[in-house]
């Protein structure tokens, strides 16, 4: 059964990924032809699933089934449609089917509590510098200034919705917190966790927060011939020491991760001490207190390099998200679900962002993992198998299931 359905899923998104501006993998942006393309085919979907479809006014698109009792709060699954470019088929809208199959697969079960599926226009940030607009107008929490944002051809935000939803009344949609009983999403991985354990799904327990910094070390230049290594001021080496000091602190803490993205050096030749340095460091964790004791030790290391060449250091924290904590009561749902469909249930953190942080500005919120093959995302080779999408919609179907269970008298 799990397989059947698997497959099914399979064909489905091989089918969605089609909808792409041409070159490798999957380019789908949002407000673009191919999402007006995405949206018939989801919208399809959705209805053959028994779903009232309609679209809010920041281009999202809902699938809406009704619950026995009308007053009853909704609940809320979904992810998003779009994709990086050159990415793959199942990011974000393998997160809108699977909740999809789960409820046609419950067509003849009724819930006493409503559900909705969204299918979010713009969750990766590629074309304009914003993201997540549709669960933020949902939580309330959406700047209005994003819709003053231009893409790389000059059109803002506030056009590009035309067609799509209505910029006007963008900021009326959010919902009442009372009226939602909570949010799960489901998506791939995007890491090696759960193929190591060999297991199909795991339980998310938090999205990491995340912070970076832009770094500038200033030395001094020099010829790379004449300039003893005693009386340099060499900017790299500096800068050598930060990269290997993420990396050393962020493997000593448990449940943190590091990276040094970009690194540029002046002047960049072969016969010249580098006089200077730029760099970024990113640092991720669940825990907020964790990723700020971090951020002070790299800090640390950061000026004992410079200042043991007789550097200069600029270290400015540029950007802050904070760590989203999955509901307890949803996580414990889920395991129970999990453990019904005969598969242990692995909890484990979630690195990178995405609609669910927003919602949690709203309501309770959930995640479930599925595995992926070589944790790899955001490229052409992504691939979840089909058995373990099975296993997902099996999950979902029980999920719902004990929700319903629960808010019954």
């Amino acid at each position: 059964m799990t397989t059947d359905i698997g497959q099914r899923a399979a064909a489905m998104l091989a089918e969605a990924a089609e909808i792409s501006e041409p070159g490798p993998g999957v380019t789908r942006l949002p407000f673009t032809p191919e999402h007006t393309d995405a949206n018939e085919l989801v919208a399809g979907w959705m209805q053959a699933a028994g779903l009232e479809t309609s679209r809010d006014a920041a281009g999202t698109l809902i699938g809406r089934r009704e619950g026995v009792d009308p007053g009853a709060p909704v609940f809320l699954l979904g992810s998003h449609q779009d994709s990086v470019r050159g990415g793959g088929a199942y990011d974000g809208i393998m997160g809108v089917l699977l909740p999809i199959l789960a409820l046609q697969g419950l067509r003849d079960e009724r819930l006493p509590f409503a559900v909705e599926v969204l299918c979010f226009a713009d969750e990766e940030g590629v074309r304009f510098p914003t993201a997540l607009i549709g669960p933020r107008a949902l939580a309330g929490t959406l700047d209005s200034a994003v819709l003053d944002m231009t893409d790389r051809a000059g059109i803002s935000l506030r056009a590009a919705l035309e067609g799509f939803g209505d910029a006007a009344r963008i900021g009326g949609i959010a919902r009442a917190p009372q009226g939602v009983l909570g949010y799960l999403e489901t998506h791939i991985e995007q890491g090696p966790v759960l193929e190591a354990e060999d297991l199909p799904v795991g339980i998310v327990t938090a999205i990491a927060g995340i912070e970076r910094h832009a770094v500038t070390i200033t030395g001094r230049a020099a010829h790379a011939g004449t300039a003893p290594m005693g009386l340099r001021q060499d900017a790299l080496c500096a800068a050598a020491e930060l990269v290997a000091g993420v990396e050393r602190i962020c493997r000593e803490t448990e449940n943190a991760v590091g990276t040094v993205g970009q690194l540029d050096v002046v002047p960049n030749v072969v016969n010249a001490v580098p006089a200077e340095v730029t760099a970024t460091v990113e640092l991720r964790s669940a825990e907020d207190d964790v990723r700020a004791e971090v951020a002070e030790r790299i800090g640390r290391v950061a000026r004992e390099a410079a200042e043991a060449r007789g550097c200069t250091l600029r270290m400015e924290r540029t950007y802050q998200q904070p760590a989203k904590a999955c509901a307890p009561d949803l996580q414990e749902a889920l395991a129970a679900a999990v453990e019904a469909a005969g598969i242990r249930p692995l909890r484990l953190m979630s690195g990178a962002t995405h609609d669910a942080s927003a919602m949690a500005d709203l309501c309770p919120m959930a995640m479930l993992f599925v595995r992926c093959r070589d944790g790899v995302s955001h490229h052409p080779d992504e691939h979840a198998a089909p058995e373990d999408m099975g296993h997902a919609v099996a999950v979902l179907q029980g999920f719902l299931q004990g929700l319903a269970k629960d808010a019954r008298p």
